[in-house]
């Protein structure tokens, strides 16, 4: 089963390890929420400047239905990240 269906659930965007898909488990949910997520991390992700070009998000489901967001990153934009994540964390005076 791929491609979207009429409510825009990418069929394929459930975790291609589960699978099969289970009866009674609500995939769509869990994607719905994986969406939502994905784009606030976008956004929040421009707001400090990180180029879009570097990065690739996707939301997904997980076997359980749970939602799951999938981040790929270039090599500059992951240096970037975690340099971002080094300093927040400093601010909060969680620097190990």
């Amino acid at each position: 089963m791929c491609g979207l269906g009429d409510d825009g659930f990418e069929r394929e965007a459930a975790d291609p390890e589960a699978g099969i898909w289970v009866r009674g488990v609500d995939y769509l949910s869990g994607w719905r929420d994986a969406r939502e997520a994905t784009a606030e991390l976008g956004d929040a992700l421009s707001l400090v400047g990180v180029e879009s070009a570097g990065v690739r998000l996707r939301a997904a489901s997980g076997a359980d239905g749970s939602g799951v967001v999938r981040l790929e990153l270039s090599v500059a934009s992951a240096r970037e990240v975690a340099l971002l994540a080094r300093v927040t964390a400093a601010r909060l005076g969680r620097a190990g």
